[in-house]
């Protein structure tokens, strides 16, 4: 059955997905906020390369301000500091029934349900590879976990439809009735990717230094307290295993950070997305949208987190000019 999809960011997440989608033959829409972009996937430009998928489709596409219309499903795929302006822009093509999936790294959810309503929220965590590297051209470079869930962990007849849905993009995909567990370990992951982007190392080579192992197991250790804070159990994908680091077992820990680095080993995408903002299009991060939420959390329950401040403030520092990617920011960070 062909589902009738809204994607709200068509960079690498929503791109990726909404070209899978298209190529399954649903009805998919794309807006995006960059023009040339949009005409290419309009024109039927839109390429997917690299070592997963390589074809190209294309769909109906529109800038914000030309888009018309009303969807019972739309993917919201921008990044984490664009959330509140994009989710403003799509709630009146929202149907008053539909249900919004955020397809994003961060605590997204929380910023969509406060403007769209809880019960028009559906959370979603992706950790497949993907770079938007030109107008018209994303590279897929690998496959990861793919995960929906209800907010309040119903299983609803709404994230069957949406599991079966997003089950034609990654065949793994899988319901959780614990969508936080799956968001609060993807922050406490995330957390190093976003350390690794204070250097010019490969994802995999970060993992696999044995000098950035204490630095790795403290910053984990840090976010995923907030977790256990707040009364959710992280939940592990991908080689990641937040109990070894919440148990302290060093010989688990060792094999998860083991796991994490073949698995990024093995991927066309070699850096984080935080590192291509920083180190190649010269823009702003959603680093500080991703981890703030994190930080204000642990400050609730009266949790120290000097390390993940310290590397939103140094991740801000590149972004205002002051800093560069790989010269002395990593030694900056260490524990």
């Amino acid at each position: 059955m062909s589902e009738r999809v809204l994607i709200t960011g068509a960079g690498a997440i929503g791109g990726t997905i909404g070209a899978v989608l298209a190529r399954a033959g649903h009805d998919v829409t794309f807006v995006d906020i960059v023009p040339e972009h949009v005409a290419a996937v309009a024109a039927g430009r839109l390429s997917i390369t690299g070592p997963v998928l390589a074809f190209t489709t294309g769909g109906p596409a529109f800038t914000p301000d030309a888009l018309h219309g009303t969807w019972d499903l739309i993917l919201l795929a921008v990044k984490a500091h664009h959330t509140e302006s994009a989710t403003r822009m799509l709630a009146p093509h929202l149907a008053a029934d539909g249900a919004v999936v955020s397809c994003q790294n961060g605590m997204n959810e929380l910023v969509i349900a406060e403007i769209v309503g809880r019960d028009r929220t559906v959370g979603a965590f992706v950790n497949f590879g993907a770079d938007w590297q030109a107008p018209g051209e994303i590279m897929f470079g690998n496959r990861g976990a793919v995960v929906v869930g209800e907010l309040d962990g119903a299983r609803t007849p709404r994230i069957g439809r949406i599991h079966r849905l997003l089950s034609e993009f990654e065949p793994a995909a899988v319901i959780t009735d614990n969508i936080w567990g799956y968001l609060f370990g993807k922050e406490g992951y995330g957390a190093v990717l976003k350390a690794s982007a204070l250097t010019n190392d490969t994802m995999a080579d970060f993992f696999a230094a044995p000098e950035n192992r204490a630095l790795i197991v403290a910053l984990v250790r840090e976010v995923l307290a907030v977790a256990r804070a707040e009364g959710v159990t992280p939940l592990g994908f991908n080689g990641f295993d937040p109990a070894a680091f919440l148990a302290g077992d060093d010989a688990a820990i060792d094999a998860s950070i083991a796991a994490m680095a073949a698995f990024n080993r093995h991927s066309g995408k070699l850096r984080s997305g935080i590192w291509r903002d920083l180190a190649v299009r010269k823009r702003p991060s959603d680093a500080g949208a991703q981890l703030t939420p994190v930080v204000a959390a642990g400050k609730r329950h009266g949790l120290a987190m000097p390390l993940t401040e310290r590397l939103i403030a140094l991740i801000a520092s590149v972004e205002r000019g002051e800093a560069k990617v790989g010269e002395g920011l990593i030694e900056r960070l260490r524990p």
